[in-house]
Order: C-alpha cells, then sequence, then structure tokens
C-alpha cells in the first residue's frame, strides 16, 4: 500500500482536517515534475546555443581556487527555514533561494503550502495538548476525592483499621501502608457528588427524595464513582494515543514529502527541512508521553489492583480484525457447500473470517433458491387460482411480511455500513459501540440472509399442506411454523450466552429499552436513532399484534380470525402504529428540558403532526367515509412537508443556498453532486408513499395485503437512504469541532471557586 493510503487509513476521522494535506503538496510536486521534464526536452537547443558563447581563454586570472563548501552550505543555499513570532504564536517561514531558476516560482509556492501546513499541524498540536494537561488536572482531583471517598467508606464500614479514631475525621489521613502520600479526608468538604440521572429509578428517587436514599457515602455511590472514573481514565489515554499518533503520523508525512520534493528537483533541501520539524513542539514535546506512563501508573494501581497485565488490557483499545473479501457469485456454491461435506477439513484450512463470509454466501445462494422453488410452485400448482387464495393472504400473508421488513431493514443496514466504512463515517464513535464489537456488513449480511432462509423454508412448508394431502393431519403443526419462527428469534435476541453476537444483541436491547422508557433515560444519539428506524416499521409492529390476536383467539387451524371486528384489535392497531413516534416525541421534549434547545421542541412538533396523520389515516382505512378522507389527507399532506423539509435541512444539513456547493452544503463526502439531488428527489417521492392510503388505489392484480407490504417496504427503503446521510452529516459536525471521543461525566464537582466567588 503506498504511503498515501496508508496515511489516509490511519488518521483519526474527526481530525481529518487537522492532519498535513499530503495529497494537495503531492499535486504540486507532480507540477514541479512536469516543468522538470519540459525543461530536459527543451535541454538540446540550450546547449546547442553554447556552442556560440565567447570564448574566455585557457588560463584565468590570479583566481583562488575555491574552498570546496560543506555539506551544510551546498543544503542551506537551496533553502532557509525560520522562527518568527506572529500574533503571539510561534510559526515557521521557509525561503526558497533559487526562484530565479526556471520553475523557482513553483517550488517556492510549494515550500509556502508546506509552511502553512507544518503551522497548522503545529498548532492544532500545541492546543491539544494544553486541552489534555487541563483534563489531565481535573482527573488528579478526582482522583484525590475518590480516594478520600473511599477512605471514608470503609471506615463507615468497619473495613479499614485506622489507628487514629480518637482524632477529628478532619484530621484522618490514610495510614494503611508507609511511603505512600496521604490523602485528607477534609477534600471531601470541598466537593459534591453529581446526581445522574441514568435509569427510571434514580429519576424517581430524586422526584420523591426519599431521606433515607440520600445517603451520600455508601458502597453503591462508590461503585458508581470508581465506574466513572474508569471509564474516564480510557476514554482519556485513548485521546493520548491519538494525540501520539497524530504527531508521529505527521512528522512522518512531512519527511516523506520532502524525501519526494529532493528525488524530483535533485536537491538536497529534506535535511534542512526536517531538521526545522525535529526541532519543532510538535517533535520535542514529551508531554503526552510522560502523561501516558502516569495514567497507566495511576490505572493499574487505582483500578487494577496493581495488576499491569489487567489494566493495561482495559487501557488499550479494542481493534476489529478486518473481515476478508468475499464474492457472492455462483461459481463460490460448490466450495461453500463443501464445508457441510468435510466440515474437519475445511475448517482446518480456512480463517473463521474467511468462514463467515463464506457462510453469508451459502445463505444468499439458498435464499435465492427458495424465492425462486416458492415461485414455481406457485405457478405450477397454480396456487394463485384456488380458493383459499384469499383465506392465505388474509392470514398467513400478514404473519410472514414481518420477517420481509425486518430483513429488508437489515439488508439496507448492511448497506448503509459499507458506504460509511468506504466513505470514513466513524459510525463505530458516533453510535457508541464499544470499542471492537460493532458489527461489519458482512456479519449483517449473514444475520439477515440466514433468518431470510428460514422464513423462506417455512413458507414452503406452508404451502407443502396445500399441495399434498398427506399433510392434512399436520396442519396444526405447520400453521405453528412461523409463530415459532418469531420465538426462535426472540430467544436468540435475549439468550445470555455469548453467541451470535451478544454485545451487539445487548446493545441493541438496552437502546430498545430505552426508548420504550422514554423519557426517563438521558437520550443518545443511537436512542433516537433507533426510535427514528422503529416509525418505519410501523407495518412490522402491527404485524406482532397481529401474531397476538391470530394464535391468541383465532383459529389458526382453519385460517380464520375475527381479528378487524374486534374493538379491542382496533383500538390497539391504533395504538401501536403511534407507539414509535410517541416516544421519539417524549425524546424530544426530554431533549428540550436538559438542553434548553428549541429546535428539539420544533423536532417534537413534527412527530405530534405525524401522530395525528397516522391515526387519521387509520381511522380512514377502517372506516372509510369521505369526512375521514379529507381530514388523514390534510393532516397527513402536512406532516410529510413538514417532516420533508427538516429531513432535508435539519438531519441532512442540505439545501444551504449560499454554500459552495449550491443548494447543498458546504462539506460533501460523496464527490458526486449528483447522487445528493437523487436522494433529495427519491426522498420526496417516498415521503407521500401514504398517498396510497389515502386515495385508496388499488391494484386488481395485487392482493391488498401485497399493496401494504410493498407501501411499508418503499418507506423502509427510505429510511435506510435517510440514515447515511443523516449519519454523514453527523460525522461532518464532529470533524468541523474535531469531536473523536465521548464525554464522560466525572462524578465530582469541586465548590471551592464557588465558595470564594460569593465571598
Amino acid at each position: 500500500m503506498k504511503f498515501g493510503k496508508e496515511y489516509a487509513s490511519q488518521m483519526v476521522p474527526e481530525w481529518q482536517e487537522a492532519y498535513m494535506n499530503y495529497d494537495s503538496l503531492k499535486t504540486i510536486l507532480k507540477d514541479i515534475q512536469r516543468m522538470k521534464q519540459r525543461s530536459r526536452q527543451n535541454g538540446g537547443l540550450t546547449r546547442a546555443m553554447t556552442l556560440y558563447r565567447a570564448f574566455s581563454g585557457l588560463v584565468q586570472g590570479q583566481e583562488k581556487t575555491p574552498i570546496s563548501p560543506s555539506k551544510k552550505d551546498i543544503e542551506s543555499q537551496y533553502i532557509l527555514v525560520n522562527s518568527v513570532s506572529k500574533n503571539g504564536s510561534e510559526s515557521y517561514e521557509t525561503t526558497f533561494l533559487k526562484v530565479a531558476e526556471e520553475g523557482g516560482e513553483c517550488e517556492q509556492e510549494y515550500f509556502r503550502r508546506l509552511d502553512d501546513e507544518f503551522n497548522k499541524v503545529d498548532k492544532f498540536y500545541r492546543t491539544k495538548v494544553k486541552e489534555v494537561i487541563a483534563e489531565a488536572q481535573s482527573l488528579s482531583q478526582q482522583m484525590d476525592a475518590l480516594i478520600a471517598f473511599r477512605i471514608k467508606v470503609e471506615k463507615l464500614q468497619g473495613v479499614l483499621q485506622d489507628s487514629t479514631q480518637s482524632e477529628p475525621v478532619e484530621q484522618k489521613q490514610e495510614t494503611t501502608s508507609s511511603g505512600i502520600k496521604s490523602v485528607p479526608l477534609e477534600i471531601l468538604g470541598h466537593v459534591k457528588l453529581n446526581k445522574t440521572f441514568e435509569t427510571p429509578g434514580s429519576i424517581i428517587q430524586n422526584f420523591v427524595n426519599v431521606a433515607g436514599q440520600t445517603e451520600t457515602f455508601s458502597r453503591e455511590n462508590l461503585k458508581k464513582v470508581e465506574k466513572q472514573l474508569k471509564m474516564a481514565f480510557v476514554e482519556f489515554y485513548l485521546k493520548l494515543r491519538h494525540l501520539k499518533s497524530y504527531s508521529f503520523l505527521n512528522i512522518l508525512a512531512f519527511s516523506k514529502i520532502m524525501k519526494k520534493y529532493d528525488k524530483i528537483t535533485s536537491r538536497r533541501a529534506s535535511t534542512s527541512y526536517m531538521r526545522m520539524v525535529d526541532n519543532s513542539y510538535l517533535s520535542i514535546s514529551d508531554e503526552v508521553t510522560k502523561l501516558m506512563e502516569r495514567v497507566e501508573d495511576t490505572f493499574i494501581k487505582h483500578f487494577s489492583n496493581s495488576n499491569r497485565r489487567k489494566g493495561m488490557n482495559n487501557l488499550r483499545p479494542k481493534t476489529k480484525k478486518e473481515r476478508h473479501r468475499i464474492s457472492f457469485s455462483l461459481g463460490e456454491m460448490y466450495f461453500q457447500s463443501s464445508f457441510f461435506l468435510a466440515p474437519s477439513v475445511v475448517l482446518g484450512s480456512i480463517h473463521l473470517n474467511q468462514y463467515i463470509s463464506n457462510l453469508s454466501g451459502l445463505f444468499v445462494g439458498c435464499s435465492a433458491a427458495l424465492i425462486l422453488a416458492l415461485i414455481l410452485i406457485i405457478h405450477a400448482r397454480g396456487l394463485l387460482d384456488k380458493r383459499g387464495k384469499t383465506q392465505y393472504m388474509e392470514n398467513m400473508f400478514p404473519l410472514y411480511s414481518l420477517f420481509a421488513f425486518v430483513v429488508l431493514h437489515m439488508l439496507m443496514y448492511a448497506a448503509n455500513i459499507c458506504f460509511w466504512r468506504q466513505y470514513r463515517v466513524n459510525y463505530p464513535f458516533i453510535f457508541g459501540f464499544k470499542q471492537g464489537t460493532e458489527l461489519g456488513y458482512r456479519e449483517v449480511l449473514l444475520v439477515s440472509f440466514c433468518l431470510a432462509a428460514l422464513a423462506l423454508t417455512s413458507v414452503l412448508s406452508n404451502l407443502d399442506m396445500e399441495m399434498n394431502p398427506k399433510t392434512k393431519e399436520y396442519e396444526a403443526l405447520t400453521e405453528l411454523l412461523p409463530l415459532g419462527l418469531v420465538l426462535l428469534v426472540i430467544i436468540v435476541l435475549i439468550c445470555p450466552f455469548n453467541i451470535i453476537y451478544r454485545s451487539s444483541r445487548f446493545f441493541f436491547l438496552a437502546s430498545l429499552f430505552h426508548c420504550i422508557c422514554a423519557p426517563l433515560y438521558k437520550v443518545a444519539l443511537r436512542d433516537f436513532f433507533l426510535a427514528d428506524q422503529l416509525t418505519s416499521q410501523v407495518q412490522a409492529i402491527r404485524s406482532l399484534e397481529f401474531y397476538i390476536c391470530y394464535y391468541g383467539w383465532g383459529d389458526y387451524k382453519q385460517r380464520q380470525n375475527t381479528c378487524k371486528s374486534s374493538g379491542v384489535y382496533n383500538t390497539f392497531y391504533f395504538i401501536v402504529a403511534v407507539i414509535p413516534y410517541w416516544s421519539r416525541f417524549l425524546q424530544c421534549l426530554r431533549r428540550l428540558c436538559e438542553e434548553k434547545d428549541p429546535m428539539q421542541g420544533y423536532n417534537g412538533l413534527k412527530y405530534l403532526a405525524t401522530i395525528i396523520a397516522i391515526t387519521t389515516r387509520t381511522a380512514y382505512s377502517l372506516y372509510m367515509g369521505f369526512s375521514w378522507k379529507i381530514i388523514s389527507g390534510i393532516f397527513s399532506a402536512i406532516a410529510t412537508i413538514y417532516g420533508t423539509y427538516w429531513d432535508l435541512v435539519v438531519d441532512w444539513g442540505l439545501l444551504q443556498r449560499q454554500s459552495k456547493n449550491r443548494w447543498l452544503r458546504d462539506k460533501l463526502l460523496i464527490s458526486s453532486k449528483s447522487v445528493y439531488f437523487a436522494a433529495i428527489v427519491l426522498n420526496v417521492l417516498l415521503r407521500f408513499a401514504w398517498l396510497q392510503t389515502v386515495l385508496n388505489i388499488q391494484f386488481s392484480f395485487l392482493h391488498r395485503q401485497t399493496l401494504i407490504t410493498i407501501v411499508a417496504s418503499l418507506e423502509i427503503i427510505r429510511r435506510g437512504i435517510w440514515n447515511f446521510f443523516r449519519l454523514e452529516n453527523e460525522h461532518l459536525n464532529n470533524v468541523g469541532k474535531y469531536r473523536a471521543f465521548k464525554s464522560v461525566p466525572l462524578p465530582f464537582t469541586y465548590c471551592e471557586e464557588d465558595e470564594d466567588h460569593n465571598e
């Protein structure tokens, strides 16, 4: 791999603009190279002209033979690098001494751009070092408070043997071992424990304010404080690692680009310039290295019980191994199927990652074969013309469409991951995945196609009952296949064992629980992002309601139900459609109260308008009537226009008239602007898919349930497109603010300064 690509791959995504722009400098060097080549091509004419110059004689005057200049003098005659002070900050300027030569202006421009890049890098590094030093001081204060807190809790519990119990509390100090710095307990008089309302119980406790639950110096609070500080140290150490890597990569980039310059121009200027780089703050500063050593020592001693291996395993980031590339071609199917014929042989020769990829390809082939078999069976047996077609479509089709919605959403998510990685959108950081546990698109494809193959197998089993008279006696068992598959998915989802991507499953369940309990949890991006996904799965949620009614109160053995004539079912038909939007509305209210951002209020109104539109459309679909048609059409139009504007302007950050990319935004990850305009048009068109319900559009060749499934699938596709551009905009906002790390709340607040201020 060339250095330019390796350099780009090692960057902190949110700091891209702060790195040396290697590609732009390389472009200038290519211009210099082309100029040099043209000069060489014209060199024959120049040499010919020297034949007519005046002859100066063989014997010169009494000139002295010049002394051979030293290597340093030879280098110094090309460039001079000086340190200058501008606005109280140090910067560097390079003077190119060969401007008069042919192409000298281009080389002068190269050094000007080179200085700009170096000064940018040096300034950014200085700023970040100041930030981490200030953060280290804050963490030091937090550690002092934590140690005092530990001593206080242990003494209250009678665990720590204190030989100075007769002394006042303010004079008691840590005396467990000699040679350890003493920590005065009076620190606790100047700090207060921050309240974190992260669970419904903590919020209810805050409102109830039970006296027995306000004890500060308890073991429970100590565990919370230790957990918070442990997370803060891990995140701080990661920041230090990134800073150290930033310094190393940029120095290496300057070295590489100067060697290229020397090679192209046949000069020896790199030594002089790199001498300046090596003597700059970027190179000689050792604050980051010292901080890393102190953080390691502190973390190992206070959070890992002096176990260095355990401490370093917790501090170091968990890297995710890249998956091997895979082609889902039919030519690989023989090799993939051979795994099941001789697993011991294949496992011995294939890497686990390759095996996962091959298994994904196998399920793709299985799904395709099952779909083809399904189509052939339906046409061969004439099932579409049989008397039971309507009964099947009204009862069984809604059951299986649930899996179609889930699989389609997972496929869109896999495509999102693929493109996020391609355009270096830092989705693991944005979503807050635990390091090294995020799923790649191959893993998502594996799960989705596995589910698709199981669902299609179940469909074929159901149809077999229709075709073969011998299977009539198993009709009860066959009709239970969809329910069994749903229960299997739920069991796998909540399975506590470390199988089938447990960390990702629990991450999903935790976010889902936060959405259900809104607004009792603090709203993170992953929570409202998932809630937005659920708003596009209304029909899937209604399918779950139908499962309960069909198997709970219907005669599933005869494929009959009275769900739609039930008042309770119809009531919940309204409620389940509103739940995702209501959850999202409550999340907006929570953020409005915490962040005091009026935009969250406007966003909440958008979901409230959508709730009204969904309710009126549902009423029209159930009860019909011209009045409901007009009302649902008006509110749906309002909600759609509101939602479309919010998608394009707020969520995607587009339609900026004064931007460098007209009607888009200043920064774009995709080079082709037409992609953005196409996405805008698609989003608008798919937003108006509800017109099918209001206008009651029907097609003679499509059953009503099929049409409902198609419209619901269009909304899932729209959400998949929305996901990419929404996260792209979030990523660019983080890049603009150089926000590359999680903000971990600290457990203690020092109130000493506030008291001095009040005095």
